[in-house]
């Protein structure tokens, strides 16, 4: 693949957007993309870390082209664009998006279907789309306001400000916020110890926590055992509760073990 890179390592799938200087999208990147996530879903990676090359993470879009399109052509791109990214945000295992620099328009929505999001302190998140006169069409604000709040999320849209990561993380935009250089070690680090533990547990939460954004509360109680009752069959609880029980009889912390996922 020429626009991006996938790398799978000790169950951790490592996918960079390789456009530099920008990482700016288009359908050749987007359709390289959709092929990665094909491979890591059929190689069974068990974490994911989302990275750009280069200085900045992406600046999003490429719009030069978009000149050229009709709405209806602009409409079906970007349909395509969201299905790719939804991909992203429905994988059952847990994603890690880790930016540095700008992560702008398009590259901002993209992030934000990531379970996690580790950035760096050179990052900054944006909502370009008001400099266009358009409005952020891969779901940029509500997703946005589901971290940070409505009123945050509309102000940014409303602005296309640049948002430093420390002010993303004061808010609950970012998990947290690194040197630059130690960002993608920390991300992969963090995805690792995720790829070594219980996954169908961590895919259950995944499920709950989405659930709950959607339809609330009450709707994540009414399925949460339909999410667990399938745990109580596999492998992982099972040893698990042994180790629990083995280390509780012992008088001792629960030592951590190697999952295998089924």
């Amino acid at each position: 693949m020429d626009n991006i890179g996938l790398e799978i390592e000790s169950g951790v799938a490592t996918v960079t957007l390789r456009r530099p200087p920008d990482n700016r999208f288009h359908k050749p990147m987007v359709d390289e993309f959709d092929s990665a996530l094909d491979e890591v879903v059929s190689r069974k990676a068990r974490a994911l870390v989302l990275a750009g090359d280069g200085p900045d993470f992406c600046h999003g879009g490429d719009i030069v082209p978009w000149e050229t399109l009709e709405p209806g052509e602009w409409a079906a791109q970007l349909e395509r664009f969201a299905y790719v990214f939804n991909r992203l945000e429905h994988l059952p295992i847990p994603v890690i998006a880790a930016v540095q620099g700008l992560c702008n328009g398009g590259a901002f929505e993209l992030v934000l279907r990531a379970d996690l999001i580790f950035a760096a302190k050179s990052a900054r998140f944006s909502h370009s789309e008001q400099t266009l006169g358009l409005v952020t069409a891969l779901g940029g604000v509500y997703r946005s306001a589901e971290r940070v709040g409505p009123l945050l999320a509309y102000e940014w849209s409303l602005t296309s400000e640049e948002v430093p990561a420390e002010v993303m993380l004061r808010h609950g935009g970012v998990n947290r916020v690194v040197e630059d250089a130690d960002l993608l070690p920390e991300a992969l680090a963090f995805a690792e110890k995720l790829a070594h533990g219980p996954t169908l547990a961590h895919a259950a939460h995944k499920i709950l926590v989405r659930t709950s954004a959607i339809s609330g509360v009450a709707a994540a109680d009414n399925i949460v055992a339909d999410v667990y009752l399938p745990l109580l069959k596999s492998d992982d609880w099972k040893k698990g509760l042994k180790n629990g029980i083995a280390a509780y009889r012992a008088g001792k912390p629960r030592p951590l073990i190697d999952f295998e996922g089924r």
